[in-house]
């Protein structure tokens, strides 16, 4: 660890001290006497390697990540739930020192800012690859298409990012479906650049939806190099007050969940990410919401396999952020470099039907008005066929809900106030306020709501902080909102309790976010039984 900030000017980029060996990936915060360790870190290791071009990809360093190669810098990266890569020519071969300086400092620019309701977790928390290029190489791909009246064929195109490790002309090849169609290409040594493939026919496709999850192959090769992606077809749109997903209508049942566990952090193993997955289909969830950070590549992979639609969000959590921060240039283009690293990123996955611009801002105040018109109007142009919105806290006086498809709302009356029954009053209040500012033709989304409990506390008065509390509450909450044709869809805040600050400890019994349906370590409370009787039952 690097607290007084001198490892740099001491040289560690070229040789660590007093270092002790890690697993990558992982948090720092789960090794004995780092749990509140806030600052940087440095991580070096030697490696073998024949030599040439190297491209290092990195899938996420919390927050600012520094990369050198045998003391050079190669690599600057601001945001830590999301890739990037730093490409090096001519290596000798030989044995090499690749060091990183990851930093999970917060301040009032930062994403997120210092006040979070999660944990500050630091390190390199997804895996580190090392890929040798040679030619004319695919690096990145995104499939655009837009869908015939039918639904049985498509107009496609693809975007395709290549880089050249010297002067070559050569041909790019693209295969999906029985159709290939081949574009030559000439770059130049060192040179990065996006190509358009032409506009070509697809067909022969079934459509993914939940119910049947279709994914196809997409081969992209040069002579030298190839990159293999899977694709689905699917259209999502929001008409005549309703969600529909290939021309159906289809009710959102989710629930929000963290990539955190406390014993990894956000270092979240896969075998466990399948298993979170597994669990929420069995309470009956067709959605997840990504809360509030994008979720590794390998979990939305599993979402596609399985048909599990998908909420994913940039982490701004605006409970934190100051009505002048909003305004700040260094936040607004962090947030919007962000955006465009998501999309670009994650736009071949069909379960993600939603894009998140930002959670909880001051969205009652004048100054949130340029980041969430901007950020709408970003994401609409580079998000493709997606939903695109927001989750408020303000539902009386928010100023925002013109940049946004659906309309989403935290709410949480019976723990922050209120009691069960004034959510009948809440959701006829919020419904009135709608009609009045001529947004009937938005949809509404719970998407946050619940109460906290501790695991085991049972009670037969349903005091606060019982799993009986909670699971009234939900219980009450999910028919109330099944049953209004305003709301289109509900996610239960949330999926497991999760670790958060240290000093919450007063407010959050155990240092815990205590509002899980599942406990830290996925045993499940009253709750989780209470949701999943009932989004079965809304399913028949």
């Amino acid at each position: 660890t690097d607290p007084s900030g001198i490892g740099e000017r001491d040289g560690w980029q070229k040789e660590l001290v007093n270092f002790e060996s890690t697993i990558v990936p992982s948090v720092w915060n789960t090794k004995l006497g780092l749990l509140d360790y806030e600052g940087a870190a440095w991580y070096q290791r030697e490696f073998y390697t024949e030599g040439g071009t190297l491209r290092f990809c990195f899938d996420a360093v919390m927050t600012q990540a520094d990369v050198w190669l045998d003391g050079e810098k190669i690599a600057s990266h601001y945001g830590g739930f999301l890739e990037f890569y730093a490409i090096v020519p001519n290596v000798s071969s030989g044995v090499h020192t690749l060091t990183v300086r990851a930093d999970n400092s917060f301040d009032s620019q930062s994403i997120p800012m210092t006040f979070v309701d999660w944990y500050h977790y630091g390190g390199i928390v997804r895996p580190v690859t090392l890929e040798r290029l040679y030619g004319i190489c695919p690096l990145n791909c995104r499939f655009e298409y837009e869908l015939s009246a039918d639904m049985k064929s498509a107009k496609a195109r693809v975007a395709i990012e290549l880089y050249a490790t010297h002067d070559a002309s050569d041909t790019l090849n693209v295969e999906i479906l029985g159709t290939s169609l081949s574009t030559p290409v000439t770059l130049s040594e060192g040179e990065s650049r996006e190509i358009y493939t032409d506009y070509f026919t697809v067909s022969g496709f079934e459509l993914w939806s939940p119910e049947s999850p279709n994914l196809y192959q997409i081969k992209i090769a040069t002579s030298t190099d190839d990159l293999y992606d899977r694709v689905g077809f699917r259209y999502v749109e929001i008409k005549d007050g309703a969600l529909l997903l290939n021309g159906k209508p289809t009710e959102l049942l989710g629930v929000n969940r963290h990539e955190e566990h406390p014993d990894f952090g956000f270092a979240f193993p896969p075998s466990a990410m399948r298993r979170d997955i597994d669990i929420a289909f069995d309470m009956g969830c067709n959605t997840l919401r990504g809360s509030h950070y994008p979720n590794s590549q390998i979990f939305v992979d599993m979402l596609d396999e399985v048909g599990m639609l998908f909420w994913s969000e940039i982490p701004i959590w605006g409970c934190g952020f100051s009505p002048a921060s909003l305004c700040d240039p260094v936040v607004l283009e962090r947030g919007a470099q962000m955006h465009r690293e998501m999309t670009k990123y994650y736009y071949n996955h069909p379960s993600i039907i939603i894009w998140g611009m930002h959670n909880e801002i001051p969205s009652e105040t004048a100054e949130s008005v340029g980041m969430a018109s901007s950020y709408y109007k970003l994401l609409k142009e580079l998000g493709g066929n997606r939903i695109v919105t927001y989750a408020t806290n303000h539902a009386m006086d928010d100023v925002c809900l013109e940049y946004c498809d659906i309309i989403c709302l935290n709410q949480y009356e019976g723990w922050y106030g209120g009691s069960i029954n004034t959510w009948d009053t809440f959701v006829a209040n919020f419904k009135e306020r709608r009609a009045k500012l001529g947004y009937e033709h938005k949809p509404v989304v719970i998407s946050e709501f619940g109460a906290a409990s501790v695991y085991g506390h049972r009670s037969f008065d349903t005091t606060r902080w019982s799993e009986d509390y909670q699971a009234n509450l939900i219980g009450h909450c999910l028919e109330l909102f099944h049953d209004d044709p305003m709301i289109i869809g509900m996610y239960i805040w949330q999926f497991t309790d999760m670790r958060t600050s240290l000093e919450a400890g007063l407010t959050r019994a155990r240092g815990f976010n205590n509002k899980g349906v599942l406990n830290e370590h996925r045993n499940p409370k009253a709750a989780f039984f209470k949701a999943k009787e009932l989004y079965h039952k809304f399913k028949t």
